[in-house]
């Protein structure tokens, strides 16, 4: 796990410098200077692009993953490797944007009562979609050559300091308009492309000249099955994140999808570690079950778990316990604060699904990687059901809690399966460990607003500073407190290392 928490700890940096500028486009710009019904739009416009690319990849962006340890050869530029993951995007993209074309009219029925604005500027989505795309394969080439940090800066800071320049050019300085915005979106990832495609090219480790020795029959056969099967898959599984939006956009109207954007960007905030880490280790992974190293994919899948259930149930607990603070705090919180809830399921959703994520890389990169196409069909047709039924009676609630229990299920299934098929457990005793540090630092928060809180409220400022006061001395001291019990409990061996070296404590 040396190289694997090194990079790991690199992009969570590069993600959180990203969550930070995110931070002040969210809540500092876009909630102060556009409407609800435009958050909507932008919404909408960027999952409908991100579904659409998805489609598109063909699998390709998992492919990668799986197939690279057969073609990797430094000398030779793995066979050519490169190519391919340019043709087989382009060819998807050809497909589905016949596809779209010929659905256009559908789509515009469904949306045209509620969404009017999203008819409006639904030509911008194939653009968006087209560059996403690339953007997206060009990264997964860059992770399987262990280089995830300069691609994941474009994705998480680069792109969303493009937006924030095209928000502030529409909103703030009012320089451009609003088709103005939604070309800016398209230029941002147009150069966030440009600029992985570059990087990638400059390690002089790819090829443009395609090895067609390389192939052997079984290869084929495998790879063609694969490509089948994950086209398949991303019709399902690609859908889930995008489908509260669009059933809120469709049902209710962009205005109630731009306050669930905004809750939604806040449990975002839970995963992040999620990203960093399951982007560096699924090529290890890969390489496990390549080499039918299955001792070791458990022992890694393990330690990924943990750290990722430890990371994101400690943000969710600092989000949730300071909830009231933020919305105090964002410009028009007021309008938003109708999201509160939306951010607590989201979260513990979130938490469930970092937690376990690493399952399905496992069941993936093994033979037995077309059994999740039924899981994620299972996933998808509940979280279909469970929106159509519940968003009508508890709006953006229920289209949380459809997520939630949509998410919970698919892993909870998930997990049974890697056990019984690959006879991997990816949790451990540890893992109550960090369920034990939860609930203790909810009822020590619970004390401390008791007892700590009183004291803040009885200086002589505004109830506004005493509120944000409190909030932030009792987050840091319950941070303090996280950090003495996971370092005493032996909670993780690889955190107790990085707190000693930089604490300079001797063992």
């Amino acid at each position: 796990m040396g190289i694997v928490i090194k990079q790991s700890i690199r992009g969570t940096i590069v993600n959180y410098v990203g969550i930070a500028i995110g931070f002040l486009t969210t809540f500092f710009v876009l909630t102060a200077y556009l409407t609800q019904e435009e958050i909507g739009l932008s919404r909408v416009l960027i999952d409908a692009a991100i579904l659409f690319s998805s489609f598109a990849q063909l699998g390709t962006g998992a492919s990668i993953i799986r197939f690279f340890p057969f073609f990797k050869d430094e000398e030779k530029k793995h066979h050519g490797f490169f190519f391919w993951t340019l043709v087989v995007p382009l060819v998807g993209f050809l497909v589905f944007l016949l596809v779209a074309k010929l659905l256009q009219n559908t789509i515009v029925q469904t949306f045209s009562k509620h969404s009017e604005l999203f008819v409006n500027y639904y030509r911008f989505v194939f653009p968006l979609a087209l560059f996403m795309l690339y953007q997206g394969v060009f990264e997964a080439n860059a992770n399987v050559l262990m280089r995830i940090v300069i691609p994941k800066f474009v994705r998480e800071v680069g792109v969303r300091v493009g937006l924030l320049i095209a928000y502030l050019l529409y909103g703030y300085w009012h320089v451009i308009d609003l088709d103005g915005l939604v070309i800016g979106f398209c230029i941002t990832y147009f150069i966030a492309a440009v600029v992985d495609f570059l990087y990638l090219f400059s390690l002089g480790k790819i090829s443009f000249k395609p090895d067609f020795k390389i192939f052997t029959k079984p290869l084929l056969k495998d790879i063609g099955f694969y490509t089948l099967f994950l086209l398949l898959n991303a019709i399902t599984v690609n859908v889930m994140p995008m489908l509260n939006t669009f059933f809120l956009s469709a049902g209710m109207g962009l205005s109630f999808t731009g306050i669930y954007a905004i809750a939604n960007y806040i449990a975002t905030v839970v995963e992040v570690p999620n990203r960093s880490l399951n982007a560096i280790v699924q090529p290890e992974i890969s390489e496990c079950f390549k080499n039918k190293d299955y001792a070791h994919a458990e022992k890694l899948c393990k330690s990924v778990s943990l750290h990722l259930m430890l990371s994101s149930a400690l943000i969710f607990f600092f989000i949730w316990i300071n909830i009231d603070a933020l919305f105090m705090i964002l410009p028009n919180g007021e309008q938003y604060e109708a999201g509160k809830s939306v951010v607590v399921l989201l979260g513990i959703a979130k938490i469930i699904g970092s937690t376990l994520f690493v399952s399905s890389s496992a069941l993936n990169y093994s033979k037995y990687y077309y059994w999740s196409l039924i899981f994620t069909l299972i996933l998808t047709s509940s979280a279909i059901l469970l929106n159509v039924l519940l968003i009508p009676r508890m709006g953006m609630d229920g289209a949380a809690v459809s997520q939630l229990l949509s998410y919970t299920l698919f892993h909870l299934l998930l997990l049974i399966l890697i056990k019984i098929k690959l006879n991997i457990n990816i949790l451990s005793l540890r893992h109550v460990r960090v369920i034990v540090i939860f609930i203790g630092l909810v009822i020590l928060n619970y004390l401390c607003q008791r007892f700590i809180g009183t004291v803040f409220f009885k200086l002589p400022c505004s109830e506004k500073a005493a509120f944000l006061s409190e909030s932030i001395v009792r987050s840091l001291f319950l941070l303090v407190v996280a950090v003495w019990v996971c370092y005493k409990w032996k909670i993780s061996d690889e955190i107790n290392k990085i707190i000693r070296k930089t604490l300079r404590i001797k063992e």
